[in-house]
C-alpha cells in the first residue's frame, strides 16, 4: 500500500477523481488549491494496482511539465475497524514496488562516486585479512559494507527495461568496483609478507556446481526483495559473498605470481557474476518489470533476447568448465 499524490492543474480534478475510482484506489482526499492554480489529490492505492495507475498518469500528463506524481510509502492504515488484517497485508504486498520505485532505488546503487570507491576499497582490505587470516566473521563483516549488489542488480534491471544509459553506467561501476579490489588485493600480496594457503583462501580457488546454484539464488533473492519492498542489506550480503571474496582471492593470487590458483578464483568470479545477472533479469521479468510504451517494450524484447541468450549461453560453457576442471583438467604450464 502506498499514497499516491498527483499535483497538477484543477482542471484534471475530476479526471483524477475518476481515475482513483478505476484504479481501486481505497479513499482518496483533495488538498488546497495552492496560488499557481495547482492542487493535489492524494489517493490510498493498493500495491497491485499502482503500476497501471501511474502509467495512466504519465500518459494524461506527459504534454505537461507542471504535474508532478509522488509515491510516499507508509507504514499502517488504521480505521475504525482498527488495522488492517496481516493476511491481507501480505497478500497486498505480494508486488510491492512500480518500476518507478524500483527504478529510483536501483539506480542509486549504479553510482560510481567517491563512496562507492571509499566501501568497496575498505571492504577489500578487510575480505583480504579475513582471508589470510582464516576468519570467517571478518569475511562476513566485508560483506557487509561491500557495495556489490547495485551495479550488478541494475545491469539485470536496466537491460529488461532496455535502457542504454542505465546499462552502460552499471556496467563502469560493476567493472569499476571490480578493478579497484582487484588491483588492491594484488598491491597487498605484493608489498605484505602473508600466508596464502589459509582455507579461506584455498575454497575460493576452485569452482563446483554449488558455486552455480549459490550465484542463482542471490540473484534471484536480490530481486525478490527489491520487488517486494524488503530489506536488501541481507542479499547484498548474499551476493558481496558471491563477488568481492573471489575477486580479493584473484588479486592476491596474482600478486604471488600463482597462476592456476588465480585461474581457479577468476572461473569462481566468472560463474558468480554470470549467476547473478542470469537470475536477477529472470526474475525481472517474470515479476512483469518491463517499460511503459508499446515502442519501448519492443525494443527492450529485442535486447532482453540479446542478453538471455548471452548469460545463458555463457552459464553452459562455464559448467562446462567446471565438469571438466572436476575431471581432472590442469593449465598446460602447470603439467
Amino acid at each position: 500500500m502506498r499514497i499516491v499524490e498527483v499535483i497538477a492543474d484543477r482542471k484534471h480534478a475530476k479526471t483524477l477523481a475518476g481515475m482513483a475510482s478505476f484504479y481501486g484506489a481505497e479513499d482518496h482526499w483533495w488538498g488546497g488549491e495552492g496560488a499557481d492554480g495547482r492542487c493535489s489529490i492524494r489517493m490510498l492505492v493498493p500495491d497491485d494496482r499502482r503500476q497501471a495507475l501511474i502509467d495512466s498518469l504519465q500518459d494524461l500528463f506527459k504534454a505537461s511539465d507542471r504535474a508532478r506524481i509522488v509515491v510516499q510509502s507508509l507504514d499502517a492504515v488504521l480505521t475504525h475497524e482498527g488495522q488492517r488484517n496481516n493476511d491481507e497485508e501480505a497478500r497486498a504486498r505480494t508486488v510491492a514496488a512500480t518500476r518507478e520505485e524500483l527504478y529510483t532505488q536501483i539506480a542509486k546503487g549504479a553510482q560510481l562516486d567517491s563512496n562507492f570507491l571509499v566501501l568497496t576499497a575498505l571492504s577489500t582490505l578487510v575480505a583480504a585479512i579475513g582471508l589470510v587470516e582464516n576468519n570467517v566473521a571478518v569475511v562476513i563483516g566485508a560483506m557487509v559494507i561491500a557495495p556489490l549488489l547495485g551495479p550488478n542488480i541494475a545491469l539485470a534491471f536496466a537491460t529488461s527495461l532496455g535502457d542504454k544509459e542505465l546499462t552502460w553506467r552499471s556496467f563502469k561501476t560493476s567493472v569499476g568496483g571490480l578493478a579497484l579490489s582487484l588491483l588492491l588485493s594484488a598491491g597487498i600480496a605484493l608489498t605484505l609478507p602473508m600466508n596464502l594457503d589459509s582455507p579461506e583462501i584455498l575454497v575460493r580457488t576452485d569452482v563446483d556446481l554449488g558455486g552455480v546454484v549459490l550465484g542463482l539464488a542471490s540473484g534471484a533473492a536480490a530481486v525478490l526483495s527489491l520487488t517486494g519492498g524488503l530489506s536488501s542489506t541481507l542479499v547484498g550480503v548474499m551476493v558481496a559473498v558471491a563477488i568481492l571474496p573471489p575477486t580479493a582471492t584473484i588479486g592476491m593470487m596474482l600478486g604471488a605470481g600463482r597462476w592456476e590458483e588465480a585461474l581457479g578464483a577468476l572461473l569462481l568470479l566468472t560463474v558468480n557474476i554470470v549467476c547473478v545477472l542470469l537470475s536477477a533479469k529472470l526474475v525481472f521479468l517474470l515479476k512483469g518489470v518491463r517499460p511503459r510504451s508499446w515502442t519501448e517494450r519492443n525494443r527492450a524484447k529485442q535486447s532482453n533476447a540479446i542478453y538471455l541468450a548471452l548469460w545463458a549461453v555463457l552459464l553452459v560453457i562455464l559448467v562446462v568448465v567446471i565438469l571438466v576442471r572436476t575431471a581432472g583438467w590442469r593449465v598446460p604450464w602447470q603439467g
